[in-house]
């Protein structure tokens, strides 16, 4: 079960947009993230790629957590709004709930819940 202390520093590196940090710092390393019913990806460095990659597409991100942030144990539910300015001129806003399984301070599986039409771009 994550410490309060811990769980606001990961949201502040969040909404800081330090996203590929956050893994780094906050995640095992035999970490997954599933988008929906996609199949899960595996492994810390193998997310902290895929973040970079997608970074690398925006000119900026705005990144803001809504609260409450609901704890039970070792799971907690973040409801997240993403705001992205890419490079192309394109913008786009992605709103989700981010469900995480903690092992202790890190986290250890997450899984996305977000209706995929948010992804077409403005």
């Amino acid at each position: 079960m994550p410490r309060r202390e811990t769980l606001e520093a990961f949201i502040a590196m969040v909404e800081a947009g330090d996203h590929a940090d956050a893994i780094a710092q906050f995640y095992t390393e035999d970490a997954s993230m599933q988008e929906n019913l996609k199949p899960p990806r595996e492994g810390r460095d193998a997310l902290i790629a895929r973040e970079q990659k997608v970074l690398e597409r925006a000119k900026t991100v705005r990144s803001t957590c809504i609260r409450p942030v609901l704890v039970e144990g070792d799971t907690v539910v973040i409801h997240w709004i993403f705001e992205f300015e890419f490079r192309d001129g394109s913008t786009s806003r992605l709103e989700e709930l981010a469900h995480q399984t903690w092992r202790g301070e890190k986290i250890w599986r997450e899984r996305f819940y977000y209706d995929p039409a948010q992804l077409t771009s403005a």
